[in-house]
């Protein structure tokens, strides 16, 4: 199977097979990766966490104590709505976040197409970088549920035939996410002036992801024929892919719930829509867009006028304050990135503010929803900026900050934690404050907030342990903090500490001493983190090249020293 896969890789173009590799590194920005960088480990660390998911999915249908047909029937279709979701998901972001690669740029045009290199090659070399990073993470997602899925419907008689089922399902509502993506992009570049593509291009980028995120998390499921069959549902059902495919799936086995046709028959109508409109945008695109990208400028020329800096401290506070400001309003990446982090906590926070009750709503007592989801949004918003700001913005003009540094350290990653709480917990901080005016009594509310600000100080300190940088400038070392660990510390740790912290200061509440206590604790905390941090930045030294830590390793060996000749004595 692989001389056989070998051979029939061989046998494609050379051209092809060399564009196709440089493509698919394009995936993670190599400018911006240190010297010595894992990407293997770094991609590896992502597909070990959709492996567990996956096999928790799995095992969760494989072991389960004994049920009746009619629950057993319901489970598998909870597990599949919820695969068919997430398999969107996974192959939304994977569009949103290679937003550019594409569609052709000033470099494929001004390096590639100088050379005897027909735009076509280009094009289904990008297509099929695209496709494989898709592929991977569909495949790595969905691989164990698959063959559960297969065992429990088919059986050992038409698990082949089951197996085969889910996997055109699942391919089919990942290339309507990846075409749909690509349709919206191409077409708008099509139908506007270069430079309004670039403006509306970065709002379409960020829009795209949060609407991925807030219907994977806010859209419902619905487990049985009489949901399906409901006209309140209607709606709901004629506007969600999720659906489609589930009753695309039933379909392609033979058991289509009673009045699901018309929603297989959307998801063969869409399917073919978006295939043929995401084909069309990229011909013309490579048609008609060459010399619109060489010609107009990718950077937009400054808005004319007096500028006035907001001051945020001293000069060299104001000056990181500002640069981190603009970085983010400038660069495509570091958007996403934190739109990455800001959409699941924003997600999660609705989610769990909805479980108790309206979003808008007259005013009610205070609820542990409203506590716990604010405290996941603070952390959600701290630990996302400050992940960001590790993402450098363009490495080759670190020379600047490097000649210019004439404040000690601690100065700078001072400035760099004011950014922390300006950008990161003040937002917020204000938000929760608004939307805690729904709530009574309004002193509780005060209370809370308070805590929620002392939170976000010792968030921003803990953040800021051995972070010696200055925000955008070191070069990042994907796989030096490990994914896998993160995401399950967060599933395993914050969040029970959180539910926890939420009850706790909910029973304290009608207590002014215990409330006070727990103020005085967290003041505290704060304070202790803050000397802690103050001890170590004045030593500290300012890095911008990410090294892996030099590990020294010993054969253990024991030197002999070589014997001692003793001259003979002369006769």
């Amino acid at each position: 199977m692989h001389k056989l896969l070998r051979n029939l890789v061989r046998r494609l173009p050379l051209q092809f097979r060399v564009l196709y590799n440089q493509f698919l590194l394009r995936v993670i920005d190599l400018e911006s990766l240190s010297i010595q960088a894992d990407v293997p480990r770094f991609l590896g660390q992502f597909a070990g966490v959709l492996i567990m998911f996956s096999l928790a999915q799995a095992l969760g249908l494989l072991i389960h104590p004994p049920m009746s047909p009619e629950s057993m029937q319901s489970l598998l279709d909870s597990v599949l709505q919820r695969m068919i979701a997430t398999t969107m998901l996974i192959t939304g972001l994977i569009a949103v976040v290679s937003w550019d690669n594409i569609f052709p740029d000033r470099r494929d045009v001004m390096v590639l197409f100088p050379l005897p290199v027909r735009p076509r090659t280009v094009l289904f070399a990008k297509l099929a970088a695209a496709g494989a990073v898709a592929g991977l993470g569909v495949l790595v997602l969905n691989f164990p549920v698959s063959l559960a899925v297969a065992l429990l419907i088919g059986g050992f008689a038409r698990s082949l035939f089951v197996f085969l089922a889910y996997w055109f399902t699942l391919a089919g509502s990942a290339a309507l996410l990846l075409a749909s993506v690509l349709t919206v992009q191409g077409f708008t570049a099509l139908l506007l002036p270069r430079r309004a593509f670039i403006r509306l291009s970065a709002v379409l980028q960020l829009a795209a992801f949060a609407l991925l995120i807030a219907v994977y998390f806010l859209e419902p499921s619905l487990l049985t024929p009489a949901a399906f069959q409901a006209p309140a549902n209607r709606l709901l059902l004629a506007s969600s892919p999720q659906f489609w495919f589930f009753a695309l799936f039933h379909q392609l086995i033979g058991q289509l719930p009673p009045g699901c046709a018309w929603l297989a028959g959307r998801a063969w109508a869409g399917l073919g829509i978006v295939l043929a409109g995401a084909l069309a945008s990229l011909l013309l695109c490579y048609l008609r867009t060459m010399r619109k990208t060489v010609e107009e400028p990718d950077l937009l020329p400054a808005a004319r006028g007096s500028h006035w800096t907001l001051p945020f401290g001293s000069r060299l506070q104001t000056a990181i304050l500002q640069f981190s400001v603009r970085s983010l309003l400038r660069s495509r990446q570091h958007r996403v990135a934190l739109a990455f982090y800001l959409g699941i906590g924003a997600a999660l926070t609705l989610l769990i503010l909805k479980q108790d009750g309206p979003l808008i709503a007259v005013p009610h007592p205070l609820l542990p929803g409203f506590l716990f989801a604010t405290f996941t949004m603070m952390t959600f918003a701290v630990v996302g900026l400050r992940s960001v700001y590790a993402l450098p913005i363009s490495l080759t003009a670190n020379w600047v900050l490097r000649t210019t540094q004439l404040a000690p350290p601690e100065l700078y990653i001072a400035a760099t934690r004011r950014s922390l709480l300006l950008f990161a917990a003040l937002p917020v901080w204000l938000a929760s404050a608004l939307y805690g005016l729904t709530y009574r009594p309004l002193y509780q509310v005060a209370e809370h907030l308070v805590i929620l600000a002392l939170l976000a100080v010792i968030l921003a300190d803990l953040n800021l342990i051995g972070f010696y940088k200055v925000p955008f400038t070191c070069s990042y070392l994907p796989g030096k903090s490990n994914v896998q660990v993160r995401f399950w510390a967060f599933v395993i740790v914050f969040v029970p500490l959180a539910t926890l912290g939420a009850m706790e200061e909910l029973r304290a509440f009608p207590h002014l001493l215990q409330t006070a206590a727990l103020i005085a604790f967290l003041a505290a905390a704060a304070a202790c983190l803050r000397v802690f941090n103050r001890r170590r930045f004045q030593p500290a030294v300012l890095y911008f090249e990410e090294l892996p830590e030099e590990i020294l390793t010993t054969l253990h060996l024991v030197t002999i020293p070589p014997p001692i000749s003793v001259p003979s004595p002369r006769p």
